[in-house]
């Protein structure tokens, strides 16, 4: 059955395109949420009048998604989680979480429909994950999944070896005055 979209569907094409889907496709989700048209004579003929203001927005939509994908290019970003014994988390870092430290570091809000992340990502370190801005127009991000508790840890090391320095050194001045004498 051949409808026309009225917006994008992923898979599918965009808005202003003839695909054809299923007839239950069409009826049962398109149709109700106003996704598409029934491609009929009449609405076809709208359609070719239409395709001017079609052709303006998509030119919009991909200078957009273009200065998007600049302002993401070559992005780190960094999600704490909790990390059990050799590097693994407890549980997953999941596409909202990445959506919302990309928020907090670079201030640009990302669909969390829009990355891809393949597979789940369970273990601390350095990850890349796509992100697709706008049909073929893709980034990726370099993500650092980390500790939550790592810095507060760091710095209990570093206390605790300022105090065994000066120990060190109490011990060494009496030792010095003896064997001056």
């Amino acid at each position: 059955m051949k409808v026309i979209l009225l917006q994008e569907l992923k898979g599918k094409g965009g808005e202003g395109d003839v695909v054809d889907v299923a007839p239950g496709f069409a009826n049962n989700y398109l149709y109700p949420e106003k996704i598409a048209l029934p491609a009929t004579k009449g609405n076809l003929k709208q359609l070719e009048q239409r395709k001017h203001n079609i052709a303006k927005r998509e030119e919009n939509r991909i200078s957009d998604a273009e200065k998007l994908k600049a302002a993401l290019e070559g992005t780190v970003v960094k999600v704490d989680a909790k990390v059990g014994e050799e590097g693994q988390l407890f549980g997953s870092v999941t596409a909202v979480m990445i959506a919302d430290a990309i928020k907090a570091s670079t201030e640009v809000e990302v669909d969390k429909r829009r990355i891809e992340l393949g597979h789940a990502i369970k273990t601390a370190g350095e990850h890349e994950v796509a992100i697709s801005i706008y049909r073929d127009i893709k980034t990726t991000v370099k993500l650092l999944v980390g500790d939550i508790n790592a810095p507060a840890e760091a710095e209990a090391e570093v206390v605790e070896v300022e105090e065994t320095v000066e120990v060190v050194e109490e011990v060494e001045a009496p030792a010095e005055a003896e064997s001056a004498e």
